[in-house]
Order: structure tokens, then C-alpha cells, then sequence
């Protein structure tokens, strides 16, 4: 025991003879070089699909030789601009990589708040910050990137919902609708509109969301709301953010499509809350050569206003041919893709042994979120 003391006693009367400094030291150098993107690089924004850009430079050194963060500042002017960026953002890993992934969707941000417009070119500085949290050295260097904006905003929304007097939610933000994302930036909303009141699209239901409003040309615009005057209807919402362009069809009515007769059966009716239901229906398949026959798709009958004449959209299974279902079969098989409008493929089959001569509830779903599907369902 008491060799295992000395041992101590001796490494402690060798440590103690030395002096430790605990103070943080905050010196850091500036990054010397930036690698790219180059000096002028120019880039056409497509937010939606386009490539991110990497920015790239030299690493930066710690007196104390710990690691160092950084910090990619933009600008609407060069040296001996800087003194407040437009944008700021940490670089990759938290802050330590001497590198910054930027997605297009955010340098259109960031173009936004350098004052260039939708459709408009203009140049943007950046310069790097090296920083251990307290001292922020910019880059001996400074660059500028040229950006052509995209029609659009600066920002897309990330969900949208309907809302106003002329909804069904009504203007109470907490019951407004949510539209369903079809692709990025682009939304599509089956719903009712009554005649006389207002609507507008937010983009949240809490706090202090960012509206918008359709124009009488088609256009997307901000800060705004429509009266609907035309007659109380059935319409689905088509926005795409992306080209700042957005449509109001009318849903004239939705059917039934019954292969067999090459013709509509069924008739549907708008039940509220995007769905649409014919209540005990007696099905009869009609008896043919080769048994009974079962294919059935749906037709919207629909209007695009401008004084357009009424035409037909058809809705039917993702498979070219389909066997009858059974208690067993996916959720999916009921799933609604726009289809053609051949008379026999794409279409789906009622389960003939639980269906046929009862009566039936049959349902289309056109709800935001979830897949669009019907049921059918024997009473």
C-alpha cells in the first residue's frame, strides 16, 4: 500500500510544478481562401427540382488549436459590404465543416431579401465568418453569384389550407381545410364554395399565417382574399406555387361508369367534407356470355370556366385489369388515379357474392391527406 502513495506523491510533485492557463482563447484567423462556387457563377433557380450549391473554402485555425465554426454571410454588396447581411447560415456538420450545402430553395430566399423580384437577375456577395463563439473574423476574400429567379415566392409554403365565409371550415382559422400535396409546391383541394362569401389560402392555423389569394387572370398573389359570386358549387383547387398560377374547376357531378354499358350507372352526391356517396344503391350486374359482368370506373363531369363547355375526367384502379375483391384485399386496390377513357381497362370490379342484387353505400374519398379511394359497402 504505501508504494502505490509514494507513486502518487511523486506524480503529483511532478504536475504541480507546472503552470496551466484556463482562459479561452478566442483568436481565430480568417479564411484566406474561398474555392467555390467561382468568382461570378451564374444560376437559373428551378427551387423545386434544381441541384443545391456547395460553397467551399479554405479552413480557417484556433490559437488554442480547437475547431473552428463557421458562417456563410450574403449580401447586396461586396467589401466593404458585410455590415448586415441579408442571410446568414451555419456551414455543414453544426457549424464545423469548412463547407455549406445550400438548396436553391433557399438562396431564391435569400435573392428575395437581396430585392431581386420573381423573373428578375441580380448579383448576391458572399463572404465566410470563422468564429469560436465570441470573435467573428470574415473571409479575406468576398465572391458574387448572379441569380435569375424563377416566377414564384420566395418561399412555398410547406402546407396550405382554405378558410373564409365561403368554405365549408368557415372564417375560423382553427376549421380551416387542408389541401393535399400533390408534388412540391403544387396543391389540390376537392371542396364546396358558397356564393357571396370570401375565401383565401394560409399556409398555417396558428399564429400569424402568411395568405393568399387567385387573381381573376389565374395568378397566385399575397395579402388578399376572393368573393366567390358564382353559383354555390362543388369545385376542386389546383395551386402551384412554384409557377404562381392556380385553377378553380366546378364538379359538376360524380358517377358511376359502368363498363359493361359503356356508360354511367350511378349517380353521386356531394355529402360535404370532400366526399361524395350514392346510399343504398341496388347493384345488378347484367348477365352476359361470359358471366357476370362486374368493371366499373368513375366519371367527374367538370367545368373549367371561361365559358367552356362541360367535359369528362375518368378515375379508376392504377391496374390495366383487376381481379374481384375479397375480404382480404389491400387498401390500395381501391385507390383513385386519373385513368382513360377506354371502356374496359383501369377499372375496378364489385365483389359480385357480397354485392350483387343488395343494396350498397358506394363512397369516393377525395380527402387531403390520404389517398383518394372509395368503398363500397352492402347494407
Amino acid at each position: 500500500m504505501k508504494r502505490y502513495i509514494f507513486f502518487g506523491l511523486v506524480l503529483c510533485s511532478i504536475a504541480c510544478k507546472r503552470t496551466y492557463n484556463y482562459g479561452l482563447d478566442q483568436t481565430v484567423s480568417p479564411v484566406a481562401t474561398l474555392f467555390a462556387p467561382q468568382d461570378s457563377f451564374y444560376i437559373q433557380l428551378v427551387p423545386a427540382t434544381g441541384a443545391p450549391v456547395t460553397f467551399e473554402w479554405a479552413a480557417a485555425t484556433a490559437q488554442d488549436g480547437s475547431l473552428v465554426q463557421y458562417v456563410v454571410a450574403f449580401d447586396t454588396a461586396g467589401d466593404p459590404g458585410f455590415q448586415h447581411p441579408v442571410f446568414e447560415l451555419a456551414s455543414d456538420g453544426v457549424g464545423v465543416q469548412n463547407q455549406a450545402t445550400v438548396t436553391q430553395s433557399q438562396l431564391n430566399q435569400i435573392a428575395y431579401l437581396a430585392g431581386i423580384p420573381s423573373l428578375g437577375t441580380g448579383n448576391i456577395y458572399w463572404a465566410v465568418y470563422s468564429t469560436k463563439g465570441l470573435n467573428m473574423v470574415k473571409s479575406a476574400q468576398t465572391r458574387m453569384i448572379t441569380v435569375n429567379r424563377p416566377a414564384g415566392f420566395a418561399v412555398i409554403p410547406a402546407s396550405l389550407y382554405l378558410t373564409g365565409s365561403a368554405t365549408e371550415g368557415g372564417s375560423n382559422l382553427d376549421s380551416a381545410l387542408p389541401f393535399k400535396q400533390t408534388t412540391a409546391g403544387v396543391f389540390e383541394l376537392y371542396t364546396s364554395l358558397k356564393s357571396g362569401g370570401t375565401y383565401q389560402f394560409v399556409d398555417r392555423i396558428s399564429g400569424t399565417p402568411t395568405t393568399y389569394y387567385l387573381t381573376t387572370s389565374g395568378a397566385l398573389s399575397q395579402t388578399g382574399s376572393v368573393t366567390y359570386s358564382d353559383t354555390s358549387a362543388q369545385v376542386r383547387f389546383n395551386l402551384d406555387f412554384n409557377n404562381v398560377v392556380g385553377s378553380v374547376t366546378v364538379i359538376r357531378s360524380i358517377d358511376v361508369w359502368y363498363s359493361d354499358f359503356d356508360t354511367i350507372k350511378y349517380h353521386l352526391s356531394y355529402a360535404g367534407n370532400s366526399i361524395w356517396q350514392d346510399l343504398n344503391q341496388l347493384i345488378q350486374a347484367p348477365q352476359e356470355s361470359w358471366g357476370l359482368e362486374d368493371r366499373y370506373k368513375f366519371q367527374f363531369t367538370v367545368n373549367y370556366g371561361s365559358g367552356t363547355p362541360d367535359g369528362y375526367e375518368f378515375y379508376g384502379s392504377t391496374n390495366s385489369n383487376n381481379n374481384e375483391p375479397t375480404t382480404g384485399t389491400q387498401a390500395s386496390y381501391f385507390y383513385l388515379v386519373p385513368v382513360t377513357s377506354d371502356q374496359w381497362d383501369y377499372t375496378f370490379k364489385f365483389d359480385l357474392p357480397t354485392e350483387n342484387q343488395l343494396q350498397n353505400n358506394i363512397t369516393v374519398y377525395l380527402q387531403a391527406p390520404n389517398p383518394y379511394t372509395h368503398t363500397v359497402v352492402p347494407q
